[in-house]
Order: C-alpha cells, then structure tokens, then sequence
C-alpha cells in the first residue's frame, strides 16, 4: 500500500506540471486571441461605417452600373475568355497596352491598392478575399483550438482530482494501519500474558475445582485470615434485599425474591430457625408444566435460579445442628487483628494527616478506574475483531477503540508507576501512626474475649471506632510524632479501660487489666509465651513415674511440687527442682512469707528472675498472692491508674448517651438501681416524665406502648427485670433498631436492668451502655460511690449539717468495711449477711 501511494504521488505531480503546463499556454493564446478580438471589434466598427458610405455609394454606382451593365456583361465574356495563359502573358508585360494598364488601374482602385501597374503585377499571384470573412475565419480557428486545450486541460484537472483522492484515501488506511500496528501490538504483550495465564491454568483446572469444592464444604467456618492463605474470594451483592423474622411482612419480601431471582439476607439469627424457612434449605423444587416450582406456605411460588439467600447471626461462637449445617455454606465473617488494625490506621491518618489519606485513596480508585477501563477496552477490541466482516482498514470504531485501549494503557502505567513512588512516600508517612493503630486493634480483641467470661459483655465495633476517634479528638498534641503517638495511645488505653470497666463485675476487672497489659507486652515482643501459658495453666504432670520425688513433703503439697517440676522443664528455669533439694530452708523461709511476691528468691533466683518469672514461682507456690502478683505486674507496666477501677458516675453516663442507645444496668443479687436512678432523674428535670415498668407475664404491650409514648414526648423509660421476659427481647431488639433509623426526641432514653443471661440479645447488648450495680473494691472507691448517692437538696435537708456530714462520713466507711468484709465470707458473723444499698439508705433516712 506504501509503495502504490509513492506511485500515485508521482503520477500526481506529473498531472500537476502537466496542467500548469497546458495552463501556461491557454492563458497565452487567450491573452493573444483577446489581443485579436479587440483589433477585429475596431476593424468591424470601421467597416460598418465604411458600409453606410458604400451603400450610398453604392446606390450611384448601382446608376452608373445600370448603365454599364452592357458593357460589363461583354467585358465578363471577354473574362471568361481568359485562361491561365492570358494571366500570365498580361503578368509577363513590362510595359502593358494602354486600356490594359487602365483596366488593372480600376482594379486596383477597386481593391483600395495604390493604381500603378506595379501593384497590379504584385496581387495578381494572390488570392482575392474580402477583410471580414478571413477574420471571421481565423477568429473560428482560434476558438477551436481554445476549445481544444481546455477540454484537455480539464481532463487533466479530473485526473488530478481523482489522484488525490485516491492519494488522501491511502494516506488515511495507511495511518489506520499504523494504528492497527500499533494499537494490536500494544494488546498483543496483555493478551499473550493472558494465554499464558489460561495455558498455566488449564493444567490446574482439575486441582482448582477440587480446591473449590473443598473450600465451599469446609473453609467457611475458619477465620477470614486462613481461609485468605489457601484462596481468595471476592462477595458481591447487588440489589440485596434485607429481612429478620420481626418484620412481619419478611415471608413476603423472601417470596418475591425467589419469584424473581433477587438475592436476600436474612439477619440476626439465632441456632435456630424458623420451619417456614426449610423449602428454601432443603431446595425443595418441583417442575410443573415445565416450570420449577417452590411451595412456601400454602402458597406456590415460580422458582427462579439467580436466587440466593444469605443468613447472618451475631452470635460469637453459634452452634448449629447438623441438619442446618449441612444444608448451608457456613463462612465466619468475623473481624481479625490486622482487618481492624488496617482500618484504624486509615482513621488515624485521615484525622491527623487527612490529605496523605485523601491522596492514597484518590490514587487507589483512579487506579482500579484505569484498570477497569483497560478491560472494558480489551473486551470491546476483541468483539470488534470477532464481528469485523471486510477490511479492517475500514472499521473506524476499531481503530479509534485500539488508540483509546493504548492511550488508556499508557496512562494506567504511568499512574501505576508514578503511585509507586507516591504510596512508598504515604505509606512511610502512615507507618508512623502504625503502632496506634496496633494499639487500638489489640485492646478491642481483649474487649471482644471478655465475651467468653460473661456473655453481657459484648461491645460493638462501631462504637468502640467513636471512642477511638474520640481520643484521637482529646488526646494531648505534640508537633513531634512520637510524642503524639505516646500520647494518644495512653489516652485511648486509659479511655478504654474507664469505658469498659462500668459494665464489668468487681471481679473481673482486675483480669481486663492483666489482659491489656499482657496484649500490649506481647505485641510489643517484650512476652516470653511459654512462660506466660505456664502461669495461666499451671503444671500438669502426665507422667510421675520418671517425675522427681518431692524433698520437702512436709511444707510443700504434691500439687505445688508438679508445678515446681513442669516449671523446671522452661528454658530459664533449669535448676529450680534441685534448689529445693539443695536448699529447702531458703525455700521454706519464702514460702512461709507473709508477702513472698516482694520477698527476696533464695540463693540466684532473686537475680534471675524478671517480674513475669517472679509470677510463675508465686503461681506454682503461693497462689493466694497470684492477685496481688497481678496487681503490682499491671501497675508497673501500665501505671497505679490502671488498677484502680474509676466510680460509677450516672451523671457522665448521661453525657455520653443519646437517645439512640440504651442504657443497661448488669444487676448483681441485692443491688436494685431504681432508687439511683429516681434520684438522677429528678437532677435532671425529668422526674415528672419517669415511666418504670418491671416486665414479667403479660406486661410486653405495656413496655411497648411506654417506649412508643416515649419516642415521641421524650420520656426516660425504665424496663426493669428483662431477664424475666426473655421471649419479648426479639420485639425489644426490634424496637431499639428502629431508634436508629427514627429520629426521636433528643430528651427520650431507654433504661433497661436485667441479670446476666446467656440468652440475652447480643445487639442490644453490642448497641446499649452496660454499668453493673455491684459495690465496687476498695474502703475507698465504695466511700466515693456512696457519697455520690447522696445529693445536694438531702444535704440542705439536714438542721444541723456541720453534725450531718460527721455522721454520714462514719455511716459510708463502716458500710464500706462492711462490704469489704465480704471476702472473709462468715469470719466475725454468726450468719452471712449481704449488706446492700437498702440498708445504707435506711440507715442514711435515719440520721437524717
């Protein structure tokens, strides 16, 4: 095509000169023929006024003529009479006869010529034509040769047109080609990486499909993070309808899903489904008339197969029966340390340095954007190639589709190549807030596994976010960034505990704070492990044969003794069994300390030995101190603050609730928060909008009505007892959703007591403020919350208030050591009495 196009050009320039050159004549022979026309316009203006002058000439000659017309007819037979030989005797005479002479004198005077002899000689050889008719005559020819030369000269414009058409036409599918060339060439390297891709994974097309039917049958119990090791997956869902068996139009909404193909999650499930459910488990279709059919209910339903039904629960550890189990694909959708960590560090860094996220973001979607291009491009490319019928020169989309496709790869490798650079530089940037982010992922695991201790404790992700994002708003700044990382992480420990410890029992404070500290300790490598599941499993002997025999069985149990043994068998214990071979006074003075965790360890012990290690010897001896052990470990690698458990403050409870959350007292026996409650409700102005209600058979429409009523006048209600009412909870759950989604009055809150329960909502839970009503540890922290039960007004009430405030000091710590006596159990009593709030009330109401 090239080489014709070369041709054609040359054949166009040759038309080109051609044409110039025929031009370069017609304008020459125009110029002169118009040089002709202007002498033969004057020439005929002459003789027209020359006729005017020879018709009246004309007409005396025709008189004359008349007259001598005889003799003209005689002399024109005399003429005729003439030949060839008589012209040339008379032009032969050098000297004519006298009426020869005369005759060719009146010839010549007729002819315009001078009258001599000469001159008549002269035009006797020429031929005789009159002026205006040989003008005419060579006007003609001059026209018709003009007529020539522009007929040729537009034949040779035609064909020089035509050229260059054909010229600009193949200069165009050259430039198309071009582009083919290039744009296929570009495609070639992606689809020859393609084929390789589809040839590698042919030959494990056998194992994928095993993989994959393995996956589906087993994998989706495990966690996200080792099923990601074997596979990954990508879940899309679209048009998704969302249904929970409290709405009471759910089996309408599964209908029209499996009538038309639309995808549905049924949520918040418990191990037990409804019946209604099992045509939809079972996959329970027939074929009618050539249609499949599904019988839910009573009722028929067309049975289409782009349905799917998805099922959720927020039970933490759910234990289905087989029949479900097998009839489902089971895959656990629950959030791992480094899902959350990743999360919380773009929250991190979009508050501290929100334009590196904005930027990382920005770069992440016009990157996948490019990539999506680029193969929406490549699918349009091949289905033109496949649907191309004639040339491919001729198909302009394609063409313009390749340029786009190579245009648009050519910008995806730029930007890939330029968002290395970039995200090396955010990523670096977003690393130094990395160890907040890992702080803030490990607490709320720790937060997560008080779960398994109680099943009230149960905390949900998106509020704990807010709290996260609150200490980050609070937390102390600092222009350098390990100052600020030290900061926030402290502050949002600190947050953490205090917001957690309000719905924790007194006993198992102590244990959240070992285990935020131990995480911590672990994280940041500073844990031996082995030595840290010693001390929470102790040591089990499996064999006592080949077991030591104990050399001080006269102070040391057998127990203490297998601990002291399985502790030997850890790396930095090696020698311990024999020490107390070698040396059982040492050991027996220790033992026999009344405060062993501070005691000085026998022989090297005392130097070897870390404050963990120290743990492990009162473990598997003392372990009536292990508590206090824990205490000291946790206040010298977190602080004093740590273990001392801060006051209920209803008050400040109000402050962080709104009226979407509710609000639940974890009751302890003999604890009852109504009277709290009354009194913060009149500090609050809302004595008078106060509804209580303890639930119990029949009082579920009540309950109802008073949250209905509530919503919408902002009210404070309080369901007391919901443990007793279990079977209402699902609508009580209802109920609280819907708050999300309503916009009640901003005064309205939702009190709610009830006992722990393992079956209790868990999203009431995970949605809800949980404090405990149980007296806290410590002469001091219990005289703290006394004091807070007492308001101003009971203060102003008293006569004699100097006296009053003596009394009530006295009244809250022997109360308090009262309390704090518990833990003697029925030391100093006769009978064991459970000394409670009501007591300190009435003994409070009697000094007044």
């Amino acid at each position: 095509m090239s080489v014709e196009l070369e041709q054609a050009k040359v054949k166009v320039a040759e038309f080109q000169k051609q044409c110039e050159e025929y031009l370069v004549i017609i304008v020459q022979q125009k110029r002169e023929a118009d040089e002709q026309q202007k002498t033969v316009s004057s020439h005929s203006e002459k003789i027209a006024a020359e006729e005017i002058k020879c018709k009246i000439m004309a007409a005396g000659a025709q008189k004359e003529l008349d007259e001598a017309m005889p003799a003209l007819q005689e002399a024109m037979k005399a003429l005729e009479s003439l030949n060839k030989k008589d012209m040339t005797e008379i032009k032969s005479y050098g000297r004519p006869p006298v009426l020869v002479e005369t005759v060719m004198q009146a010839v010549m005077i007729l002819r315009g010529a001078e009258p001599t002899w000469a001159e008549a000689k002269k035009q006797l050889g020429e031929s005789l034509v009159s002026d205006v008719g040989w003008q005419d005559g060579w006007m003609k020819t001059v026209a018709e040769k003009l007529d020539t030369l522009k007929r040729l000269y537009d034949e040779k414009l035609a064909q020089k047109e035509e050229l260059r058409k054909r010229s600009e036409e193949m200069e165009i599918k050259l430039d198309r080609a071009a582009k083919l060339l290039s744009g296929l060439a570009a495609e070639k390297g992606r689809w020859e990486e393609t084929v390789k891709g589809l040839e590698s994974d042919m030959g494990y097309l056998v194992g994928d499909c095993l993989l994959a039917s393995a996956f589906l049958s087993y994998m989706g119990p495990f966690l996200s993070n080792y099923r990601e090791e074997i596979v990954s997956d990508i879940w899309m869902k679209e048009g998704l309808k969302v249904i929970d068996f409290q709405m009471t139009d759910y089996m309408r909404v599964l209908e029209m899903g499996v009538q038309f193909g639309s995808p549905v999650l049924l949520q918040n499930v418990q191990e037990d489904l409804d019946p209604s459910l099992a045509p939809i488990l079972n996959k329970s279709v027939t074929k009618v008339a050539g249609r499949m059919v599904m019988k839910l209910g009573d009722k028929e339903i067309e049975y289409n197969k782009e349905f799917r039904f998805y099922i959720t629960t927020k039970l933490s550890n759910p234990h289905y029966a087989p029949e479900i189990s097998t009839k489902t694909t089971i895959v656990n959708f629950a959030v791992k340390v480094q899902g959350l960590e990743a999360q919380l560090l773009g929250n991190v860094v979009r508050k501290e340095r929100p334009e590196l996220e904005e930027q990382k973001d920005s770069l992440v979607m016009n990157i996948a954007a490019g990539k999506k291009k680029l193969k929406e491009l490549e699918d349009e490319i091949l289905r033109l190639l496949n649907e191309a019928t004639g040339s491919l020169l001729d198909d302009v989309q394609l063409v313009n589709t390749l340029q786009t496709s190579k245009v648009t790869a050519t910008e995806v490798a730029e930007q890939i190549e330029s968002s290395e650079t970039t995200e090396v530089k955010i990523d670096s940037a977003r690393e130094g807030y990395r160890s907040c982010a890992e702080r803030a992922s490990i607490l709320f695991f720790v937060l997560n596994d008080m779960g398994k201790i109680d099943p009230m404790y149960q905390f949900s992700l998106d509020a704990y976010i807010d709290l996260f994002n609150l200490s980050i708003e609070k937390s102390k700044r600092s222009p350098k960034l390990h100052e600020r990382i030290v900061n926030l992480n402290e502050y949002h420990t600190y947050a953490v505990y205090r917001y957690t410890c309000r719905g924790l029992f007194e006993r198992h404070k102590l244990l959240f704070s070992f285990q935020v500290c131990i995480k911590i300790l672990e994280v940041a490598g500073k844990l031996n492990m082995d030595e840290y599941n010693f001390f929470l499993r102790g040591g089990v002997v499996l064999d006592r044969e080949e077991q030591m025999d104990n050399p001080c069985p006269g102070w040391l149990a057998d127990i203490n003794w297998d601990n002291i043994t399985e502790l030997d068998k850890l790396t930095n214990f090696h020698g311990i069994m024999n020490s107390f071979e070698q040396y059982p006074k040492d050991w027996h003075a220790w033992y026999t300390n009344a405060e062993p965790e501070t005691a000085v360890l026998p022989v090297e012990w005392d130097n070897t030995c870390n404050e963990l290690q120290r743990m492990l010897i009162v473990r598997s001896l003392r372990q009536d101190r292990v508590a206090f052990c824990v205490t000291s470990f946790i206040v010298n690698n977190l602080g004093s603050k740590f273990v001392e458990p801060p006051v209920l403050d209803m008050k400040s409870v109000i402050d962080d609730s709104n009226a979407r959350t509710p609000l639940i007292f974890v009751l302890s026996p003999g604890v009852d928060p109504t009277n709290s409650l009354l009194q913060l409700a009149d500090y609050s102005g809302m004595a008078s909008r106060f509804l209580a209600l303890s639930l119990g058979q029949g009082q579920a429409p009540i309950a109802t009505r008073m949250i209905t009523e509530g919503v919408s006048e902002g009210n404070w209600v309080f369901l007391a007892n919901c443990h007793l009412s279990l079977s209402w909870m699902p609508q009580l759950d209802k109920l609280i959703e819907q708050l999300q989604i309503q916009d009640p009055h901003p005064d309205f809150r939702l009190w709610i007591s009830s006992s722990p329960h393992p079956d209790f909502p868990v999203s009431i839970l995970q949605t809800s403020i949980k404090m405990t009503t149980e007296p806290p540890k410590g002469i001091k922290a219990n005289m703290k919350r006394l004091y807070n039960l007492v308001s101003d007004q009971q203060f102003k009430r008293c006569t004699k208030p100097k006296k009053y405030k003596k009394l009530l000091f006295a009244m809250c710590f022997f109360h308090s050591i009262l309390l704090e006596r518990k833990k003697f159990q029925q030391l100093g009593w006769n009978i064991i009495y459970g000394f409670n709030d009501s007591d300190f009330e009435v003994g409070k109401s009697n000094r007044e």
